[in-house]
């Protein structure tokens, strides 16, 4: 790992936190600085010409001349504004204006010369020419050499300084790959004076061009880096371009060097045109969540943004992971208002004031309530206008909803159902449900409650006179959300562990949250009414193999610098989730991810009286009665790990 030091380093320092603390010059001061370089360039021109034996530049009053020729060179720097960028972010781009302002220059100054000389009729007579043709194409060539050559130091100039700023740590990394994405990454790593990463070679993923150099550094196997070929002071770690990351060839390879404990990084930057600067040097470390990325989905925008473009929006438990990211998808399509309803204050207050910032143009309306209070929630359909209802409030978590059962009625049954009644009264277009793969077959009372959700919105779907659209999206664990076990690895490796694995066995689905929500504004498009969608979910993950990866990729050995403890499953805790692609239980739709569940549905008859009974229950009966009856509607719910499983051994007898 290297660090600049020097004797003389503290004096150096402290040019650059000057140099640093120096704000971009503005547009007349770099203007002033071209205007002298181009009266500069002119008088050692006419010095030069001195020599050379020259008297004058032309038929004219030299001075005259010189102002004429000043005139022209720049009126073509503002022409082509060759004074407008960043000095010390100079480019290809700077050079490229450079070039065109100093060659029309000449082009303007060559046509008015010899015009001037063709009109005068002077033919074969050079003195009566405005410029003589030797001194003119010095003057723009040297124009041209020192504007370019004044842009080049001043950055090179800010790069070397700035590198010793506060005795700076800088990372020795190798750039993957020797395309064009990896050359422009490891480019603006070389120029950037503060991204803190020095670039001192090229992986070869193939094994060719070792013997060649890009940008001056050498190119290596990817062999001699995972035979050890770099000690720990050499290498800090390898950048991937994101494209690279995210091939499939490279997983295998990817996962062994994390194995390796070398340190990951990657890069969204590609081949890229001169836009801003400082956008172009985002490195970041490697991720678990960039490991579990999985290709893009394409969604129909053409359909969505019918469906919401101008139109009135309700989404509920709007606050949380899922409820926020739907809350931007939705406004991304211009809807005339969006209002959003969450119980929680704090986090409802964050999307306020992340919504007025990034969309200052859109209505927005946030109401700080409960969706199991049909009092506060009526009157938004009374007074709004909706088209669209995306409903994800709910409790989810497993252990603290297995105590509580009552809370679960409460909120994710009859919350629901008071959103889909008034759904249905009010004929609201379409009704989206936010459900989860635990209602497949379910062992505790979240995935229970959330199954009888889905089957009472499902029987509305056929009530006498309803016109609304009742549709539910089904899907698994998705990444960074609130709860996530990868967010509480991370605070545990952080913590210095132990990691907490509740069974070596178990395995999850993993989604990220952007590309859940927008399957549900696909789906929600998509459905005719009464369907249930489940998302293709990619392959399981094992939650142990995830702990090791995310100790190593933090610098750390499992069990030697980190602990992983197994807890045992929680109350209600399956090991295994339902597989949600299985052929036999979904029907393939026209997108490729969305599938339609094949589940039994129930009357609205017996899920109206069923759902009342157990409202008027949680005013009178214990947790354990309360569960009996979800079990009595939902016959698949099978506790585990779980107080509750003395009801399924009582009903085993009794059949």
């Amino acid at each position: 790992m290297l660090k600049f030091k020097t004797k003389d380093s503290g004096v150096l320092a402290k040019l650059a936190d000057q140099l640093h603390s120096v704000n971009h010059l503005p547009r007349w001061a770099v203007f002033s600085i071209d205007l002298g370089i181009v009266i500069f360039s002119l008088l050692i021109t006419y010095f030069l010409m001195n020599i050379w034996g020259i008297k004058d530049f032309g038929s004219f009053n030299t001075y005259l001349t010189f102002l004429f020729m000043v005139g022209v060179m720049v009126f073509y720097l503002l022409i082509f504004k060759v004074s407008s960028g960043v000095v010390r972010h100079s480019s290809i781009r700077d050079i490229i204006r450079i070039s065109l302002a100093t060659f029309v220059a000449m082009l303007t100054l060559l046509g008015l010369n010899y015009g001037f000389y063709f009109s005068k009729g002077q033919y074969m007579v050079p003195e009566k020419r405005l410029f003589y043709d030797p001194p003119l194409f010095f003057f723009i060539l040297l124009t041209f050499l020192m504007l370019s050559l004044f842009r080049f130091y001043v950055k090179m100039a800010f790069i070397m300084f700035l590198k010793f700023k506060d005795d700076k740590e800088i990372k020795d990394i190798l750039v993957f790959g020797t395309d064009d994405d990896s050359v422009a990454i490891a480019s603006v790593l070389n120029e950037s004076s503060t991204n803190g990463y020095s670039v001192i070679g090229f992986i070869s993923p193939s094994g060719t061009r070792l013997h060649n150099r890009i940008l001056g550094k050498k190119i290596y196997s990817i062999s001699r880096v995972l035979e050890g070929g770099f000690d720990e002071n050499q290498l800090d770690g390898i950048v991937f371009p994101d494209k690279a990351m995210r091939a499939d060839e490279n997983q295998e390879l990817i996962n062994e060097l994390i194995h390796k404990n070398i340190r990951l990084f990657h890069s969204p930057l590609q081949t890229f045109t001169d836009t801003d600067p400082e956008d172009k040097r985002n490195v970041k470390s490697l991720e678990i969540e960039d490991l579990l990325y999985r290709e893009q989905i394409y969604i129909e925008n053409d359909e969505i943004s019918k469906r919401h473009l101008g139109k009135t929006v309700l989404v509920t438990g709007g606050a949380g992971s899922i409820g926020s990211e739907i809350v931007r998808k939705v406004a991304q399509f211009k809807p005339g208002l969006i209002v959003v309803v969450d119980q929680a204050e704090t986090p409802l207050n964050d999307i306020k004031l992340e919504m007025e910032k990034t969309f200052p143009d859109l209505k927005f309306v946030f109401h700080l309530a409960n969706v199991s209070n049909k009092y506060r929630i009526e009157p938004l359909f009374q007074k709004y206008n909706f088209s669209m209802v995306y409903h994800a409030a709910a409790y989810k978590h497993v252990p603290i909803v297995e105590q509580n059962p009552h809370e679960a009625i409460f909120v994710n049954i009859m919350g629901t159902r008071i959103l889909a009644d008034l759904s249905s009264k009010y004929k609201i277009n379409r009704f989206v449900m936010i459900s989860t793969d635990k209602a497949v077959n379910p062992t505790n009372v979240m995935g229970a409650s959330k199954r009888v959700a889905e089957l009472y919105v499902q029987s509305l779907q056929e009530k006498p006179g309803n016109t609304t659209k009742f549709i539910t999206t089904r899907f698994g664990n998705v990444l960074g959300s609130n709860g996530s076990v990868i967010p509480l690895f991370r605070k545990q490796i952080e913590a210095g562990g132990p990691v907490t694995v509740t069974h070596p066995d178990i395995t999850r689905f993993f989604m990220t949250i952007p590309e859940a929500c927008e399957l549900v504004l696909q789906a929600g498009t998509m459905g005719q009414g009464g369907e249930i969608y489940v998302f293709d979910m990619g392959e399981p993950v094992k939650i142990l193999d995830l702990a090791k990866k995310m100790i190593k990729m933090s610098g750390f050995k499992p069990e030697t610098d980190i602990a992983i403890k197994i807890t045992g499953l929680r109350p209600g805790e399956k090991l295994y989730e339902e597989l949600l692609s299985d052929e036999s239980k979904t029907l393939p739709t026209f997108h490729e991810k969305i599938m339609r569940a094949k589940d039994e549905t129930v009357s609205y008859e017996i899920m109206e009286k069923c759902t009342k009974e157990i409202a008027r229950a949680t005013v009178r009966k214990n947790k354990t009665e309360l569960v009996q009856m979800i079990k009595q509607m939902v016959p698949e719910y099978k506790s585990q790990n779980s107080e509750f499983e003395c009801l399924d051994a009582e009903t085993e007898k009794i059949s």
